[in-house]
């Protein structure tokens, strides 16, 4: 029979429990007076979260009230009785049964929380293997391969961008119901349930931003644009785009060098700040905490042009055209949607504008350039 077979017996799984008590008994009394309780209840402790989390919630709870009984028994004089003479040693008897039905408690708490997420996980990769399967039996191996980069973005964004999101909004809300209905798993004092509330409220906005991502990106594509809106002051355009980025440019140094009296451009203003906006979030997602970030514009022949640079890692030649497409993230730890870049460059080119990437200032880091003509 195999282990996770054995353990899985009621009565095995209680009767290590206890075995796994009575065996740091053994050891503890060897050493004698070279011990203190302090220690032996950490043991002990020890022993039920040990059994909370291979064996379950209910024989960590039958661990935690053997190992009191054997705290009291051999350790707390007058020892070999169930007398706790000493105050202070009732009050360290009663600590540490409360400190492990808690432990036991939370133990098996995040036990069930980790079996959960293997079991979304499973079912994602589950999924995931019906959409290549259906893909590869309804369409000609020249149009899976066109198809397959595209179906692998979506799948990832829709599994990362909209389920971890909902997961963490799912656990938070399932561990404020607990901590509020009649069967208490946990409790919560108020700092705490404002941890949740936090998580749950940036967690939407998350979902959110997904969402009018991929609408403004599909209004885009569809030829939907303001670009005939009127004149925009450039200088405005990213004043307003800097108040936006407040947040994500708190941890860097921001310099700003605009030509004076800049001419006017044709189109949307609210539409350019989001492109500038755009750039100032993927340079401060790159870029190391304190370095630089600059903001340059100019007029040239082709129009107002303006410039995000920062001191980050670069970005390759060979990737530069490749980051303007729909969910390309060259690294995802940095998190994001891939879609900001695609959204930038569509709202350039529909200003009749456009958009490139360089090196940065003395061959390092990146520099983001877009150009709007100037408006007659």
């Amino acid at each position: 029979m195999r282990f996770p077979d054995i353990i899985s017996s009621k009565v095995v799984r209680y009767g290590f429990a206890v075995v796994v008590v009575l065996i740091a008994t053994l050891l503890l009394g060897t050493l004698g007076d070279h011990i203190n309780p302090t220690t032996v209840s950490l043991t002990l402790l020890l022993c039920v979260l040990f059994t909370a989390t291979f064996f379950g919630r209910n024989p960590a709870l039958l661990a935690s009230f053997a190992a009191m009984l054997s705290f009291n028994f051999f350790f707390l004089p007058p020892i070999y009785t169930w007398t706790i003479s000493d105050s202070q040693n009732l009050v360290a008897w009663a600590a540490f049964t409360i400190t492990a039905l808690i432990a036991g408690e939370l133990s098996t708490y995040a036990r069930r929380r980790a079996r959960e997420a293997e079991k979304r996980k499973i079912e994602i990769e589950g999924l995931y293997s019906e959409l290549r399967s259906a893909f590869e039996k309804a369409a000609h191996a020249e149009a899976l391969e066109q198809s397959e980069h595209l179906k692998s973005a979506l799948l990832d964004a829709v599994t990362h961008d909209l389920r971890t999101p909902l997961t963490s909004i799912k656990a938070s809300v399932t561990t404020l119901l607990d901590s509020e209905g009649g069967h208490r798993t946990i409790e919560l004092d108020s700092e705490g349930r404002s941890e949740f509330l936090e998580i749950i409220n940036e967690e939407t906005d998350r979902l959110n931003g997904f969402i009018e991502g991929m609408v403004e990106l599909a209004r885009l594509e569809a030829g939907a644009s303001n670009n005939e809106a009127g004149f925009s002051n450039i200088e405005d355009i990213i004043q307003n785009a800097l108040k936006r980025s407040e947040a994500l440019l708190v941890n860097h140094k921001v310099e700003i060098d605009i030509q004076p009296e800049l001419p006017l451009v044709r189109g949307d203003a609210r539409a350019l700040a989001e492109v500038v906006y755009t750039l100032l979030d993927n340079s401060a997602r790159y870029s190391p905490a304190g370095s630089t970030i600059t903001i340059r514009s100019v007029v040239t022949d082709a129009g107002v042009e303006v410039d995000i640079v920062d001191q980050g890692p670069g970005i390759p030649k060979n990737t530069r055209e490749a980051v303007f497409k729909k969910f390309v993230r060259l690294d995802k730890r940095a998190g994001g949607l891939g879609l900001g870049l695609a959204i930038a460059r569509r709202i350039v080119e529909a200003h009749k504008g456009n958009i490139r990437i360089e090196d940065g200032d003395s061959g390092k880091g990146a520099k983001f350039v877009f150009v709007i003509p100037v408006s007659e």
